[in-house]
């Protein structure tokens, strides 16, 4: 009983440290395109959004999706069995993600003119082939990582993965930043900004190598094919974790992915000049960054939650896990529908402090409503894989980048890059309904419909204080001013925040024993307790 205990709380351990790393992973991933844009502007943003999905996809994957699926293989078939068979999972996963590295970096390079082309802009084909050689180091990176949160040992990947993205990211803004001011052209920059990002994964294997040495790792794991395990027992279940796990990861990507391959081209369809085009889409990237930000802290309180709900399954505890699924999609919908409404009450201020002017802020404030659909997802995705359903959240995801594709093919011939920014929004409003209709068919719906009144109320008095204020600070400053758009989005985040949550709190969204299992509230109540 006791040795059980302890693997659900190193289990859970490994699980606070993983979403912290992720936390600052996805911070940095998010917040360094903002002095990237200011560095290279609105085309020079275009070129380095149109293929940094490709690059994006390795990165998740060797992050999030292999790294998991591998836990998982080794965790079904290596759990308790000896050290030869524990090596023969490891050869056959490592080959596995090998070929499928090799067969994607290959048809990426081969493909690169085709694919640019089908862009509209065959500048591209070089940054499309560098990206490609990133590729090849994702299977190396995850068959570490993968391996140590099998033995539960968080810190190598949590590590590895905060220095790789602050390597990156420092050699993407610094390389950025001169090329610009030698003169080289911005496709050039661009270029130097995706070999930034090959280094910042050579730093991280290099890394993992050396945790795997100090560890002795080398001395157990050996190459082995022999061992006596039915190898396409392996290989099936390594395919079809490749087709949950793995791919249900690639959410935001991939509908990123979507509009790398035909907004522009759609655009330039339409009539629009090509300078002009890439403008209009470097704009419209804007909003990347600032759902990725709204989704990250959305969520991160939400799957504090989910070890949780995991280890309650674990223990077959069926009323814990039903109420800490409704509190985690309470969570989510509180904290994702105030971060949405929020941004869009200041959207414009918010678009002037970080991208030096108001270009696009309908836009913006369009996909701003994205943040509350992608937090439900993620959440619910994470959700649904800690109770043992992986392959619904894959589908779902196949279903929302398809109708996203369509949806682009029709909005934005109709509505530009307006139509863009609608078809996005729906795209994860399906994902979130179909996930949540499934949820509902094995008994895990959001029971507390009657609170979602309160929520709605409180979002209605944040939004309309903030539009408030901020017409009150507008008439007295310009906040077409850089400076002064700083403090009214400071200020409208400060004051719509504190109300928001103040509202929350006295309309009784949460109760106290609720509240307990929130990070930032269970601090705010032993705060209170003290006081008393």
């Amino acid at each position: 009983m006791n040795v059980q205990k302890n693997s659900i709380n190193l289990a859970m351990q490994g699980a606070v440290i993983l979403t912290i790393a992720g936390l600052i992973t996805k911070i940095l991933s998010a917040a360094y395109r903002v002095p990237y844009q200011n560095i290279v502007g609105d085309i020079g943003f275009y070129i380095y959004q149109q293929v940094y999905p490709f690059y994006g996809m390795g990165v998740i994957l060797a992050t999030s999706g292999f790294p998991v699926m591998i836990s998982k293989v080794m965790t079904d078939y290596g759990y308790g069995k000896s050290l030869h068979i524990k090596s023969k999972i490891m050869t056959i996963t490592f080959l596995y993600l090998t070929i499928i590295g090799v067969v994607l970096s290959a048809t990426l390079y081969i493909f690169s003119d085709n694919i640019a082309a089908y862009m509209g802009d065959s500048n591209l084909t070089a940054l499309i082939q560098v990206t490609s050689i990133a590729l090849l180091v994702v299977p190396i990176i995850s068959i570490f990582r993968g391996y140590f949160q099998f033995e539960q040992n968080m810190q190598p990947t949590a590590i590895s993965q905060i220095i790789e993205q602050s390597i990156r990211v420092s050699v993407i803004l610094v390389s950025s930043y001169y090329m610009v001011r030698a003169g080289y052209n911005l496709y050039e920059a661009g270029f130097g900004a995706l070999v930034g990002s090959i280094v910042g994964s050579v730093a991280g294997l290099i890394l993992l190598l050396i945790f795997w040495i100090r560890k002795k790792q080398h001395t157990k794991i050996r190459w082995n094919i022999s061992a006596p395990i039915e190898t396409w027992k392996i290989l099936t279940s390594l395919i079809k974790y490749s087709w949950t796990i793995a791919l249900s990861s690639l959410l935001l990507i991939l509908i990123q992915l979507i509009d790398a391959l035909n907004l522009y081209s759609l655009l330039i369809g339409g009539g629009m000049g090509e300078v002009l085009a890439k403008e209009t889409k470097g704009v419209y990237d804007r909003g990347q960054p600032l759902i990725q930000l709204g989704t990250v802290v959305a969520t991160s309180l939400a799957l504090s939650l989910v070890p949780v709900i995991a280890s309650a399954k674990f223990q077959n505890n069926s009323k814990l896990i039903h109420e800490k699924v409704n509190l985690s999609l309470k969570v989510c919908i509180v904290v994702g529908a105030g971060a949405a409404t929020g941004l869009i009450a200041i959207i414009r201020p918010t678009n002037i402090m970080l991208f030096t002017n108001a270009s696009g802020s309908n836009v913006l404030m369009i996909l701003s409503a994205s943040i509350l659909f992608t937090s439900l997802c993620l959440t619910m995705f994470a959700i649904l894989q800690g109770l043992g359903y992986t392959f619904f959240p894959a589908l779902s995801v196949l279903i929302g980048v398809g109708a996203k594709y369509l949806a682009n093919i029709w909005l934005i011939p109709l509505y530009g890059v307006s139509g863009a920014a609608v078809s996005t929004v729906l795209s994860y409003c399906l994902i979130a309904i179909l996930t949540s209709l499934f949820m509902m068919v094995k008994g895990y719906s959001f029971k507390e419909k009657k609170c979602l009144v309160k929520i709605s109320l409180a979002l209605v008095m944040m939004f309309l204080i903030i539009c408030a204020l901020l017409t009150v600070v507008g008439s007295v400053i310009d906040l077409d001013n850089r400076l002064n758009a700083t403090f009214a989005s400071f200020f409208g985040v400060v004051v719509g925040g504190s109300l928001y949550g103040w509202l929350i709190i006295k309309l009784n969204v949460f109760s106290r024993n609720e509240l307990q299992y929130i990070p930032i509230a269970k601090k705010g109540l032993k705060k209170e307790k003290w006081g008393s």
